[in-house]
């Protein structure tokens, strides 16, 4: 299919046209559009479009001369000969197409798009500002106080204690001195008239035997009480030392290892890989269940007293064992 066929006069002829050319090749060779079609890798509808000389579907004018060509060597016929029939009919058509170059203009934005986008601007601050005063006003919204606001204020003194003030002034002024000394008057004026009663009685010689005080005569029962209490402290023994509580105990980690302890609830209370430098303090209901891998490195502290953990360490160095049965 490739060697060049020889081709009657009259299908080189100049009036005939590049379709009419292929398609005699195609029928002398006895193959079909679909063949073509399928061999040049197109549809059959641009096959039969390039035989009628009906562009239609190939509009681009370089795929429509690749096409002829590559459908001329298909039928190993000369395909300079078919574009130069296809030249002598479509050429000057080809020519004339021209591309419309496409100018752009800038137009200049216009002045009622600059006030629109102002406006828009202006619309949105304005929203913005309406939702802060919304969002201050839902929080409890009130403004802040101001010098002329009534209400009390509590102002705390140098003596500790506390002034109400209406107003939110300055707090109330202290008594004056004046009122200080009626004060001081006033609590003394009974003794005074007590101590004028006594002189009066005395010139008149009417002087009345005074009265022991109140508890002059309990006095003696109270010193000679006193030595016997102070006996009786001394005496008694002083308090023993709270014993360290039992539902407590406290690890010291100088190695990493990881440690599992329950209590007699049979909840677990502590779990965990601890890290060298820490320490733990464990709350529970004895006796404990312990598991305490890596035992020589950890120290183990109940009710005061250290407990050995490297005796009751296995041969992997773990210690399993119950505490405060």
């Amino acid at each position: 299919m490739s060697d060049t066929h020889s081709q009657e006069p009259d299908a080189f002829a100049p009036q005939a046209s590049p379709g009419e050319l292929l398609r005699r090749e195609r029928e002398a060779m006895e193959l079909s559009r679909e063949e073509v079609a399928e061999a040049l890798n197109l549809r059959p509808a641009v096959i039969d479009g390039l035989e009628r000389d009906s562009y239609e579907e190939v509009p681009i004018v370089t795929y429509r001369r690749g096409y002829l060509r590559s459908y001329a060597n298909l039928l190993g016929i000369d395909a300079e000969q078919v574009l130069a029939a296809y030249q002598a009919r479509f050429g000057s058509d080809d020519q004339e197409r021209k591309v419309t170059p496409v100018h752009v203009v800038n137009k200049p934005p216009s002045r009622l798009g600059a006030w629109m986008f102002r406006l828009a601007t202006l619309v949105v601050i304005a929203g913005l500002v309406g939702l802060t005063l919304m969002w201050w006003q839902s929080r409890g919204g009130s403004q802040p106080p101001t010098p002329g606001d009534n209400a009390p204020v509590a102002v705390d003194s140098l003596d500790g204690t506390t002034t109400i003030t209406e107003g939110g002034g300055e707090p109330a002024d202290e008594p004056a001195p004046a009122a200080a000394d009626d004060a001081a008057t006033a609590s003394e004026a009974p003794g005074d008239e007590a101590a004028s009663t006594e002189a009066s009685s005395a010139l008149t010689g009417d002087v009345a035997p005074s009265a022991p005080p109140a508890g002059a005569t309990e006095a003696p029962e109270a010193a000679d009480e006193a030595p016997a209490a102070a006996l009786e402290a001394e005496t008694e023994p002083a308090d023993e030392a709270p014993a360290p509580d039992a539902g407590v105990l406290r690890l010291t980690f100088n190695e990493q290892s990881w440690t599992e302890i329950f209590d007699a609830t049979n909840q677990r209370v502590f779990v965990g890989l601890q890290e060298p430098g820490t320490t733990a303090r464990v709350e529970g209901e004895p006796p404990f269940r312990l598991t305490v891998g890596n035992a020589t490195g950890v120290e183990l502290v109940w009710r005061g007293e250290s407990v050995d953990l490297v005796s009751r360490a296995d041969a992997n160095n773990v210690a399993r064992f119950t505490l405060g049965e």
